[in-house]
């Protein structure tokens, strides 16, 4: 049977926020990120909660790559009578909501369910729309995905006023990654009609809008239009899966805390050339869709890669791990272990084209 789960209420343009006073809550968790709190931007979530007369707490401690002691922290920081918990920030306070949300209910689960609401203040991981959450276990040293329908957020508010002030080079890298969504959800095994529609304008859009969002912030054009190709993307692969573009950026995010998006624009045409086999038709696809040369898989393949390339380049996104700064030494030891989690990823399943550990060994021997 194919389905399509589109749960989360989807509020955008002038005056989204105002869905805050309407909620029928008594009590909120707001989970940010100290530069939402010290910047003044989570008062904007707060008066609107005090015109509704809605009793609040700030959990402002989310850190990049948010950890499981974070998650623990954000618990303990609940009120006995939350019944709304709001998420303002990346997709790092995004997914530590949605953790403190999972794990409360595993540990209660005939509790009612607090209302989840997510703004997001990047155009990147989408996770205002998705069940799935990444948190990292510190003392393993790797990042474990989280996934379970119970975390799709039931309200998303995109306003782009909050992406305004992203710095230039988070622009990049949480736009590559939605790029890697759309096209690892377009090309996932549990791809249907619909989330081809969603992926294929997400596509379309960071094409048109991205190095604009990256060489002018205050551009609200494309601000706004990367916002909305963010939930896309979070809407195709939250249906169809992923694959190891993620998993192999999971992992190197993992050992070396490269940042997510940019590990994934390091892996994406190294993924691409790996699933070609069993999804160069579609790969072929997007190129058409771009007005890139097509005329043959081998062709459409080699001219999407292209445009991942110039696009890379235009943000001055480095295309190897080695200009990171990785100690080789450090690389090569890690790339058995890194292999093993790439293997064991959930978004491994969604994958055209099954991989094996050596086959992982060698995607992550070619990215340094």
């Amino acid at each position: 049977m194919t389905q399509f789960n589109g749960k989360t209420k989807i509020c955008y343009d002038e005056n989204a926020m105002e869905v805050l006073e309407t909620l029928p809550a008594k009590h909120a968790l707001l989970v940010t990120d100290p530069f939402m709190v010290k910047t003044g931007f989570s008062k904007r979530i707060v008066s609107h909660l005090e015109r509704a007369n809605i009793a609040y707490t700030i959990f402002g401690n989310v850190e990049p790559d948010p950890s499981l002691n974070t998650v623990k922290q954000g618990i303990l920081a609940m009120d006995d009578a939350t019944d709304l918990i709001i998420t303002l920030g990346g997709g790092s306070a995004i997914d530590t909501a949605k953790a403190i949300l999972y794990f409360t209910h595993k540990a209660a689960p005939g509790a009612k369910k607090p209302i989840l609401v997510a703004i997001p203040t990047t155009a990147g991981t989408g996770s205002e729309v998705t069940a799935f959450s990444v948190v990292s276990d510190t003392e393993k040293g790797i990042k474990l995905p989280l996934v379970d329908e119970l975390m799709i957020p039931d309200i998303a508010i995109l306003d782009a006023r909050f992406t305004r002030t992203v710095p230039a080079s988070v622009t990049a890298a949480t736009g590559m990654d939605v790029l890697t969504h759309a096209i690892e959800a377009y090309t996932a095994r549990k791809a249907n009609a619909f989330t081809d529609l969603y992926a294929e304008q997400a596509i379309k859009y960071v094409f048109k809008y991205l190095a604009r969002s990256y060489s002018c912030g205050d551009d609200m054009v494309a601000r706004e239009k990367m916002l909305l190709a963010s939930c896309m993307a979070g809407m195709a692969f939250n249906n169809a899966g992923l694959g190891i573009g993620h998993s192999i950026a999971h992992a190197l995010g993992g050992a070396f805390h490269i940042p997510h998006g940019k590990a994934n624009a390091l892996v994406l045409p190294h993924a691409i050339r790996f699933n070609t086999f069993d999804a160069g038709d579609k790969y072929r696809s997007i190129a058409a869709l771009l007005g890139l040369p097509s005329a043959t898989i081998d062709e459409g393949v080699s001219s999407l890669i292209h445009g991942i390339d110039w696009l890379n380049k235009q943000m001055e996104i480095p295309t190897r791990v080695k200009d990171l700064g990785v100690d080789p030494a450090e690389f090569s030891a890690a790339v058995p272990t890194m292999a093993a989690h790439a293997l064991e990823d959930p978004c491994t399943e969604g994958t055209p084209r099954q991989p094996s550990i050596s086959d992982l060994k060698t995607i992550l021997e070619q990215l340094y």
